[in-house]
Formats: structure tokens, sequence, C-alpha cells
């Protein structure tokens, strides 16, 4: 079992990566080099902070008056195994996931992110796929940087074998 991730950083207290306050951890790692990506300093693989899972873990465990926890970078799923461990404890305390990725539902089906990304959906709530696109960027579409990304209700599209969309009403 793995024991460390790289982290690119946190933010304990977000309104802007899913409903409510949610914590917010990025993680380090990205391949698919989004023309104007927002976090840039997230693709390299080595770069961010090599950190223990379980201290990771506890700090989140710890912050007071979240609604749910939101794993973003960089790309989470460059660092499949100790993203699954990450959401996989959350997921068994009970915490609304929320998973942003590059890769589209379709990719991850079939395996472009690799077998333990597909592992991780089980154990996630919502996950907003796609690249960011700066030609369908939009302030029109929540929690989401472009219109081609899609907010995925995992898991009922994992019950029903197709796409099925969250449907978020404040």
């Amino acid at each position: 079992m793995i024991h460390t991730v790289r982290i690119a950083g946190q933010k304990k207290h977000s309104s802007v990566n899913g409903p409510g306050v949610r914590y917010v951890l990025f993680l380090q790692g990205c391949p698919h080099n989004c023309p104007e990506c927002q976090n840039p300093e997230t693709h390299d693989l080595s770069g961010g902070t090599k950190t223990e899972i379980n201290s990771v873990i506890q700090d989140i465990l710890n912050t007071r008056y979240l609604d749910g926890v939101t794993i973003s970078g960089g790309d989470p799923l460059m660092q499949p195994q100790a993203c699954c461990e990450i959401v996989r404890q959350l997921h068994e305390h009970g915490i609304n996931i929320w998973l942003y990725t590059g890769w589209t539902w379709e990719q991850l089906q079939q395996g472009a992110a690799g077998k333990d990304a597909i592992r991780i959906l089980s154990y996630i709530d919502v996950l907003v796929d796609g690249p960011f696109l700066n030609a369908q960027k939009s302030d029109q579409v929540i929690f989401r940087g472009s219109t081609n990304q899609r907010l995925i209700d995992v898991q009922s599209s994992l019950r029903c074998g197709h796409v099925t969309e969250y449907s978020y009403t404040s």
C-alpha cells in the first residue's frame, strides 16, 4: 500500500469547487497541459510536497464546518493509488467527495488513466470531467471552467451504465 502523496496545496474552506463549504486538496501532476490552465504549477509530477496520506486525511477530518471535499490538481488521477486511498478513507467517513479530472468519463471507462483510476470512481460522488478548453470558457457554468466539462453523478452513472449528469440546485 502507498503511504505518501504529492500535493500542490490545499484550501480548507472553499465555496467555488463544489456545493457548500469544501476542503480542496490539489494533487501534483497533470499530463493534459490545457492552454490557459489556472494551475500550471501543478503539472510537474515531481513537484509539490511529498506528504503522508494519513496526515492529509487527519487534516481534512479535523477541519470543521465542511460540507464535503474536492480533489483537484493537476489531475488527481496521475497519482491513482494515493488518490484512491484518500477517497476510500474519506468515503468511509461519509464525506461527500468531488473529483476534477482532465480525462472524460468515457476515457476513464476505457482505461486511459489505468485500473486504479476506475476504482476511484466507486468512492466519489461527483466527477467533473474533461479538459479545460479556453475556447469554451464560460462564467455561466457552475463549478466548471468550460462548457465541455460535465458534472457527473458518479454513483448513478455506475448503477445505470451511462453518464447521468449531476443536477445542482442552490
